[in-house]
């Protein structure tokens, strides 16, 4: 019970204190799931960004404003390596723990857009986003070691799974709001980066369930 406590504790003092990555990171995960869903194989384009007054970062290949600046010069981008890369090691840990492999690479996906070494505002670190707190609870020794870092984070989403009897929008929202808040209010707390959270997850969930379906 302890241990449950004090992991919805860490997890939810890391929600609490923003764990999404700044705006333009999430932004570019999105233009990475783009070219995933778009060009399978290798793409060559140099990537143009500006941030607008509210600081949200825009990015295109095809720049339709001078406000757009060069933000990654031309290069091959391996997207098909780019969303692969873990398939080994989260199929291992997915087999392991009982947790769909799909639903593991989409909380990935929103979490750290496959940057292993990826650390948030907050602290969080590693592809699933442990903050040192959690890490250090479950004994993880290098929290940007992928093997040590999606072991964690995986075993985390199965005890709320299991504690949410399988609701996986309910065990998203206890991922990223904490598990007392979500029982609090009986259903997804109405925290605007939470549902955000959630409808992302769902939506990367979706998919790659397709793609892996499509290229088992």
């Amino acid at each position: 019970m302890r241990r449950s406590l004090l992991l919805d504790q860490r997890w939810r003092s890391k929600r609490q204190n923003s764990v999404q990555l700044i705006g333009a990171q999430v932004l570019l995960a999105m233009l990475s799931t783009f070219l995933f869903l778009a060009w399978p194989r290798l793409t060559v384009a140099d990537i143009y960004r500006y941030v607008d007054k509210d600081g949200v970062a825009h990015f295109t290949n095809r720049p339709t404003s001078v406000r757009f600046r060069l933000y990654m010069r031309e290069t091959r981008l391996d997207i098909k390596s780019y969303f692969q890369k873990y398939d080994p090691l989260i199929r291992n840990i997915s087999s392991q723990l009982g947790v769909d492999f799909s639903l593991i690479k989409a909380v990935i996906k929103a979490e750290s857009d496959f940057d292993q070494t990826a650390v948030s505002s907050a602290g969080a670190q590693g592809l699933m986003q442990l903050m040192p707190e959690t890490a250090a609870i479950m004994q993880v020794k290098d929290p940007f070691d992928p093997k040590e870092n999606i072991q964690a984070g995986v075993r985390y989403l199965k005890y709320l799974l299991d504690g949410f009897n399988n609701d996986v929008p309910m065990a998203l929202a206890a991922y990223n709001a904490g598990e007392t808040a979500v029982r609090n209010y009986g259903r997804i707390p109405p925290f605007a980066e939470t549902r955000d959270f959630v409808d992302r997850v769902l939506r990367y969930w979706d998919d790659f369930k397709l793609h892996h379906q499509k290229n088992p």
